[in-house]
């Protein structure tokens, strides 16, 4: 995963790791330990996240440079 997006994002929002922490629910040491790439961020949080930010996981995950969601079919 692309640890900068994951900052970039919240910061693109002008978050608080804290506040993001809390929309996933888990502490803010944790999720500053998923920004720094010291632990993987589980999928249920993954999906909480490119839904809150209204983007793609592939995007989060680095997959993609493209920001935008998958049109829906």
């Amino acid at each position: 995963m692309t640890v900068k997006r994951l900052k970039d994002l919240r910061e693109d929002k002008d978050l608080t790791q804290d506040e993001v922490a809390k929309i996933i629910k888990t502490t803010q040491q944790q999720y500053s330990k998923y920004e720094l790439g010291i632990r993987l961020i589980p999928i249920d949080k993954l999906c909480i996240l490119a839904d809150y930010y209204d983007t793609s996981l592939d995007y989060i995950l680095g997959r993609t440079n493209i920001k935008q969601k998958y049109p829906k079919k």
